[in-house]
């Protein structure tokens, strides 16, 4: 069995009730979620051996975060216990022409507040095939950037392949800031994946002719983007998501992978999304699986995006799907009806 290694913050999700506002009533539902952590779930449903690793208090919200990823089956054995904060975000989900709203709450976290030292990355990466992080983790602040790149030291060490979700955050540092830290940390990394907006935000690559609020994608534009990514760092592949924006509820969702000679582009889906918090990371989640498993390019963009399509329709920021879900919407079964 594969074994894949993640690492990030997972935090407390508040968010209102359906599509209420902020405080329209006096309820907020609480569940668990964070870029890396949402890869790791991902990944144990598909049956791989998912390693998650942090830095969480032991306090009873630090467990029952902990225990939101047992259920599914993540390894939670590399999780380090400290630190007085769960990071928290509020999430006011959008509909329509109305936008969603997210506010973080995460200053002086376990993980923000994490040392060097916490993380002994030669036994986490024993026995492991794959590394992966995003451009979030190095963000948060602390020592987190220098902890980032003895990771993918220890990885590359190891001989472990190496993914990383660009996704740039303005609120949690500069344009400037992310691509001095990036910059270092994409030296290691074999699997780069990003959007419309992030190339562009962390290393100034944008695609030419492109509209992302007006639903006007230009493929010739990403062929670019990918290529000048790939040669800029060595990338062996570069995963883009090409989301057009029809309002909060509706999107069009695609993706093209380059192996480093064929574009492959995914077949394109029309969201009417429940909640679209993770749609990114379950793309990620969908690429590693496909890629472990040894699927072709093409096959392993169709896989990614349709896992992300799915992911669309499920409520928290995990992922429930199967492969066997996954798979019956790539092959072009889409049609929702009831399963009897």
């Amino acid at each position: 069995m594969k074994r894949v290694v993640t690492f990030g913050e997972l935090m407390l999700r508040l968010a209102p009730n359906g599509y209420y506002r902020f405080f329209q009533n006096d309820q907020m539902q609480a569940t668990f979620g964070g870029g890396e952590a949402n890869v790791a779930v991902s990944l144990a449903n598909y049956g791989l051996d998912s390693v998650y690793v942090t830095k969480l208090p032991k306090h009873a919200i630090g467990q029952a975060a902990v225990d939101s990823l047992r259920y599914f089956g993540v390894d939670t054995s590399k999780i380090v216990r400290g630190g007085d904060r769960v990071g928290i975000y509020f999430l006011e989900k959008g509909a329509s022409q109305r936008g969603s709203v997210c506010i973080y709450d995460r200053v002086h976290s376990s993980i923000a507040e994490a040392s060097t030292s916490d993380f002994d990355w030669d036994a986490i990466f024993d026995g492991a095939d794959w590394f992966h992080f995003t451009g979030i983790t190095p963000a948060l602040g602390g020592n987190m950037v220098e902890i980032c790149l003895a990771a993918c030291k220890a990885a590359k060490a190891k001989g472990v392949k190496i993914s990383c979700d660009l996704n740039y955050r303005g609120k949690l540092w500069t344009r400037e800031a992310a691509r001095e830290a990036m910059t270092k940390l994409c030296e290691y990394v074999d699997v780069c994946i990003s959007n419309e907006e992030d190339a562009k935000d962390v290393f100034g690559i944008e695609a030419e002719n492109t509209d992302i609020y007006g639903g006007k994608l230009n493929h010739e534009g990403y062929k670019s983007v990918a290529k000048q990514l790939a040669d800029k760092f060595g990338f062996e592949k570069v995963a883009i998501t090409l989301r057009s924006s029809i309002s909060a509820s509706d999107n069009d969702w695609a993706g093209m992978l380059y192996d480093g000679e064929n574009y492959c582009f995914s077949k394109s889906y029309h969201l009417h999304i429940v909640d679209r918090v993770g749609g990114g990371d379950s793309f990620g989640g969908g690429l590693i699986y496909s890629l472990l498993s040894g699927k072709d390019t093409q096959s392993s963009i169709e896989f990614a995006v349709a896992a992300s399509a799915l992911k669309h329709s499920v409520e928290g920021d995990y992922n429930r799907v199967s492969v066997a879900e996954v798979e019956k919407l790539a092959k072009g079964d889409g049609s929702g009806r009831v399963q009897r």
